[in-house]
């Protein structure tokens, strides 16, 4: 007989297992045998490979053409130079492209994938990866199955078996012995199979496969590498490189082209400038540096408890404009509490906060048993049996109670012991016979429980929705009929209380016949009796509304959808700031359902405050649709299984990684540790950090490029000596300037950075804005400099205009020298000058980014090195400067600095005075 014929008592005989599960030893044992619970991943690319392809990339392909031609012309010491130019920068870049890989995987670990398990007859949770076969899998709503295992019970089980057979629809399991057709055992009702999930209901399994044995490794072991699309920011910076790529080529062969036919310059001379204005054009240190930014943010992020799964996901956070949020959790601090009780006419206050079960119930003020009130026991009784959650009571001595499972009915517990009520006593005497899970659908949840001589389904869910439910009501221990009048005036108090901000369940309860076996809803949840309400509060995070405050600052909009009630859940969007005191329209999911998709438009483009409430995940999928319809980038939180479609539907999906399920996870792009809004505000706010510095460091290569064109195109104009070797370049580029580019790459965000509406989607990375700050403004700024130090030094040496120079020539070597070191020390004015866009970096601080300092030490060691140091000095071409010409030099650093602020200052003036 194969697993799925046996019956479940056989299955644990057939795995050496029990229902108290194995014992750690045992699981030991099996570990050693069967190996680590985890697919083999498929062969990645060798680190050789990806070292390599670092040599062909577009920029290198343009190094290495100039190299051969430097070989060509004569010059083999220039293409050397350039070959060891091509191969460190591979190294360099290489070396962070591994490290942001390894960074990467390093935050994978941080929220290990773990399954719950009976071992040693305690329900624990424990590693995927340490599964064995005989182990008993407790399963939950939303869980991920980690192994195949067969069923040996199931409580309105489904499952989403996507994964494996391409089937969206979840399928029903059970756990009785079943025959199979077919060549495998995927379609068998009684057995869950490993990267399947757990859509609806609950149960237990024994694991029978792990690893390479499971079924879906057999699939994955056929698959092979994919390769990854390329995100948003790749292919900008893709498009940027074929543009610098483009200039470079095309003013390589328009110089050479003027050298050698209308300066008619020898032909080898012609090459070796057309490969210094090729090598000048080509910024070397842009890939490499752009990786260690994301990984460096996406570190960042880590520790602020956001986990992107993407590093294009740190792109795309920068230009979302809508947040789309759930309340519970997310904007609230998720410990319901129990505040009031309502009984027929009577409204019973609790006291205490939290989840650990002290405070008392008062009535009118004075202390009450739950016996005192025969609607008050039966109330606790269905909150109680209706009920998946668990208190788990503290370690140690005054450490804290914690609950597993669902917060809202974890409260329902608590304020059951605060009462009295000792419900672990009544289910012992009353067992559950079936459960009726909690749906988003019908809004309620029902247990069915064993009572002598009959069966009792207690329910409990949303007030209005149990109110239509009910035929009877309790009053003073009595049940008699509830009229429609009666049933106002019920709702007109849960309005009164939902008003206030507290979120209200009601509980029922129907006697059954002892033979009762229609154990489904629409049979079970009607004519019930009325028993009353229960009033919590999830107080908001105090957090919360200083980042609402920065999101509408940001121009970012946020949304709230909900499936709590929605003067509830108005009222907690009022407290945090997301609506304001006027008009707020409460768009109810049956509302919704009428509406057609061009309404919902109408309703998003409003601007008018709106509030999603009563809402179901279809919901969330539906909005995010419409949003992407309008060409808004959507940030979606969710926590569920059905979330999973409305996640992957957003620009970013955000899952909440403590009350999240592992379906929400996977389909998220970002996963939030502390389950708080505001660490949303704090990830678009890096999101936008790191576009910004991307920027700043392109500026800053850009501003240096030019100074090193303008000299090749004032030598063919003017006809005067090169002011500066290709060599020197060499130096700048890969030398001088990596450690300060880095520096910006990695910068703090600017102080206004959430005062700037969203970047449009459509936006380029590199625009008008960079091009006229990097190449024209700070570019001819830092060229006009470093060209007059040049004239300088030969005129004050005695020479004559139009007078070439030999190579060699001491005033020649010293006035290149002096461009050379020009443009480092410009280069230093500008990195101090491009640490903000806008904000004067004096309001930021100069030297708030501890890497500046470090990038600027760095030039000043390289500089001096290639300047005073004699072997460096013959292949670089420089000579000694003395002081006179070290004094005119520093003052390009605050000229460039202070050209900048003054920019940035009539940027600041005219955004505050548009109409000027």
């Amino acid at each position: 007989m194969t697993i799925n014929e046996l019956l479940p008592e056989e299955v644990y005989r057939e795995l050496n297992s029990s229902e108290t599960g194995l014992t750690d030893k045992e699981a030991a044992e099996r570990l050693e045998i069967y190996g680590l619970n985890q697919i083999e991943e498929v062969k990645k690319k060798s680190i050789i490979l990806k070292f390599l392809a670092n040599l062909y990339q577009l920029l290198a392909l343009l190094l290495w053409a100039a190299s051969i031609l430097a070989f060509l012309s004569g010059t083999p010491q220039l293409g050397f130079a350039i070959i060891a130019v091509i191969i460190i920068n591979a190294v360099f870049s290489f070396w962070q492209e591994y490290k942001a890989e390894k960074a990467l995987e390093a935050l994978k670990r941080i929220l290990p994938s773990r399954a719950k398990v009976i071992r040693d007859g305690l329900e624990k949770e424990v590693l995927s990866a340490e599964l064995v076969p005989g182990d008993v899998l407790v399963l939950e709503e939303g869980d991920n199955i980690s192994a195949d295992a067969r069923l040996v019970e199931a409580n309105q089980m489904k499952v989403d078996s996507s994964t494996l057979t391409g089937e969206s629809r979840p399928v029903r399991k059970v756990s009785h012995a079943k025959e199979f057709e077919g060549d495998n055992l995927i379609g068998t009702p009684n057995i869950v199979f490993a990267s399947t999930s757990v859509a609806a209901g609950s149960g237990k399994a024994v694991v029978f496969a792990t690893g390479q044995d499971t079924e879906f490794n057999q699939i994955a072991s056929l698959t092979q590498e994919i390769s990854q699309e390329a995100s948003p920011l790749q292919k900008e910076l893709s498009r940027v490189t074929r543009i610098i790529a483009f200039i470079a080529v095309i003013l390589g062969i328009t110089l050479f082209a003027v050298n050698l036919w209308v300066v008619q310059l020898p032909l080898q001379v012609a090459f070796i400038f057309a490969i210094g204005l090729t090598v000048a054009n080509v910024p070397e240190g842009l890939l490499p540096t752009v990786t260690l930014a994301l990984a460096a943010s996406v570190q960042k992020m880590a520790r602020k408890n956001a986990l992107i799964k993407r590093l294009s996901s740190v792109e795309t956070l920068g230009s979302t404009n809508i947040i789309c949020t759930d309340k519970t959790g997310t904007l609230t601090k998720n410990e319901m509490t129990v505040r009031k009780v309502w009984l027929p006419c009577e409204i019973i206050d609790v006291t205490g906060a939290g989840y650990s079960p002290e405070g008392e119930f008062l009535h009118r003020g004075s202390p009450i048993d739950h016996r005192e009130f025969r609607e008050l026991k039966l109330l606790m009784r269905s909150a109680t049996f209706c009920n998946d959650s668990k208190l788990v009571e503290p370690d140690t001595a005054g450490g804290k109670w914690k609950i597993l499972g669902d917060p809202t009915e974890a409260a329902l517990l608590v304020a059951a012991r605060k009462s009295g009520f000792i419900w672990e006593e009544q289910l012992a005497m009353k067992p559950r016979i079936v459960e009726l899970p909690f749906d988003s659908q019908r809004k309620s949840m029902s247990s069915i429980h064993q009572d002598t001589g009959k069966q009792v389904a207690y329910v409990k869910g949303a007030p209005k929705k149990i109110i239509n439910l009910s035929r009877n009501i309790s009053v003073d221990g009595k049940v008699r009929s509830f009229s429609i009048e009666e049933k106002k005036r019920v709702i007109a108090k849960h309005d009164e209380l939902a008003s206030s901000g507290l979120r209200i369940l009601a509980m029922a309860y129907r006697d059954l016949p002892e033979d009762y076996d229609k154990y489904s809803a629409q049979a079970v949840e009607r004519d019930l009796t009325f028993l009353g309400m229960v009033a919590m509060q999830d107080p908001p995070r105090p957090e919360v509304k200083p980042a609402v405050e920065d999101c509408h600052k940001a121009g970012i909009r946020i949304i709230m959808i909900t499936g709590d009630y929605g003067l509830t859940a108005h009222a907690i969007a009022e407290e945090v700031g997301i609506v304001g005191k006027g008009p707020c329209r409460i768009i109810k999911g049956k509302d919704l359902n009428q509406m057609d998709d061009e309404e919902l438009k109408e309703v998003l483009i409003s601007g008018e405050n709106v509030i999603f409430a009563r809402a179901v995940p279809e919901h969330k999928m539906r909005i995010a649709s419409v949003l992407e319809s309008m060409d808004e980038i959507v940030a979606m939180t969710g926590d569920g299984v059905n979330d999973a479609p409305a996640l992957r539907k957003a620009d970013i999906g955000v899952a909440m990684g403590i009350t999240g399920t592992d379906v929400a996870k996977e389909a998220a792009d970002m996963i939030l540790t502390d389950d708080n809004f505001a660490t949303i505000v704090e990830a678009i706010k890096e999101g936008r950090t790191i576009y910004e510095n991307i920027r700043k460091f392109i500026t800053y290569i850009f501003s240096h490029e030019t100074a090193e064109i303008v000299p090749f195109v004032m030598m063919v104009l003017f006809r005067i000596p090169l002011p500066i070797t290709v060599m020197q370049i060499l130096a700048i580029d890969l030398g001088t300037d990596t450690v300060p580019a880095l520096a910006l790459g990695v910068g703090p965000a600017e102080s206004d950075v959430m005062d700037r509406p969203p970047r449009p989607r459509k936006e380029r990375l590199l625009n008008f804005g960079v091009i006229f700050r990097g190449y024209i403004f700070l570019g001819i700024i830092e060229a006009a400099l470093v060209m007059s130090g040049f004239f300088w030094v030969l005129l004050s040496s005695g020479w004559i205009w139009g007078e070439q120079l030999a190579f060699t020539d001491p005033v020649y070597m010293k006035a290149t020298s002096m461009v050379f070191a020009g443009i480092v020390l410009a280069q230093m004015g500008n990195l101090l000058g491009c640490q903000t866009n806008r904000t004067s970096v004096l309001e930021v601080g100069i030297f708030k980014n501890k890497w500046i300092l470090r990038g600027i030490l760095f030039s000043v060691v390289v500089l001096l090195t290639i300047i005073y140091l004699p072997p460096l000095q013959g292949l670089f071409g420089t000579a000694a400067l003395g002081l006179t010409e070290w004094l005119y030099l520093i003052t390009f650093v605050p000229i460039m600095f202070l050209a900048d602020e003054l920019r940035k200052y009539l940027v600041r003036r005219n955004l505050s005075n548009p109409s000027s």
